[in-house]
């Protein structure tokens, strides 16, 4: 009897964690058929070969790390590929939802933050690029020659600021879910100040240089990406939250939630 009563609690959890994953993919398919627009992501032939080639090559190391890290915490432990295609889906999910801005171009949020708090920055490259190929192909979102600047600024220099954050947060005893707004909040804001850096440096101004045209790119940015990184804070605590309720063995077994002694 104890063995079955084990049974349908083991079952009843995996149909949470289901529904759960269900939920993020089904408005990940919504967000698929939005129609398109001039967004964020540098978009395809925008940037100079050389710089194209150049982000591609920064990118491989951490991308190769990125691989090795989720191949060792899948052979550890099964039940993190759950967690894992949640943390791509929500990646994919945020950042196919282009925000108009008022300057004129688009924004969006990126998503990052929640696979670099759980699984580290490099894991969170590899799902990074993975969404970015499948935007790039399927929705024109991006572009292949610009994969590497893309992959940089939002799957690696984004999820290493917001893992950097989450751990210092911790080390400061600051409470757990404020420290998961404040890491998915500056990654955000972090991913695109890269990417007005990146655009500086292919296209700098007459006038000024490279600083001058980052800050020409920031002010294009800014006046929509501030309010989206607050919701993409929030957004990630009410994902870390739901986990916390649904898939907390799960939690546990990537390191996320100490084991209670």
């Amino acid at each position: 009897m104890k063995k079955q009563r084990k049974n349908n609690t083991e079952k009843m959890k995996n149909q949470k964690i289901s529904w759960l994953a269900k939920a993020v993919y089904a408005a990940a398919a919504i967000l698929a058929v939005a129609p398109t627009a001039n967004a964020m992501h540098i978009m395809e032939g925008y940037l100079p070969p050389a710089f194209c080639i150049a982000w591609g090559i920064v990118c491989l190391p951490f991308l190769v790390f990125g691989f090795r890290s989720l191949n060792r915490r899948v052979q550890e432990n099964r039940r993190s590929i759950t967690l894992i295609a949640m943390a791509g889906a929500f990646v994919f999910v945020l950042s196919s939802l282009k925000i108009p801005s008022v300057t004129g171009s688009c924004s969006h949020m990126t998503g990052t933050g929640l696979g670099a708090i759980l699984f580290g920055p490099t894991a969170a490259g590899v799902l990074g690029l993975i969404v970015l190929l499948f935007q790039a192909i399927l929705l024109a979102h991006g572009g292949l020659t610009t994969l590497g600047a893309n992959t940089f600024s939002m799957a690696i220099a984004g999820p290493f600021l917001s893992y950097g954050i989450y751990k210092l947060c911790q080390k400061l005893n600051v409470n757990r879910k404020v420290a998961v707004f404040l890491a998915a909040f500056f990654g955000d804001l972090f991913t695109y100040c890269v990417t007005s850096l990146q655009l500086a440096m292919a296209y700098p101004s007459e006038a000024g240089g490279v600083g001058a045209s980052a800050v020409k790119f920031l002010g294009v940015f800014a006046p929509t990406q501030l309010p989206l990184a607050v919701m993409e804070g929030l957004l990630t605590v009410v994902i870390v939250i739901a986990l916390e309720s649904y898939a907390k063995p799960e939690l546990k077994a990537v390191g996320f939630l100490k084991e209670e002694k």
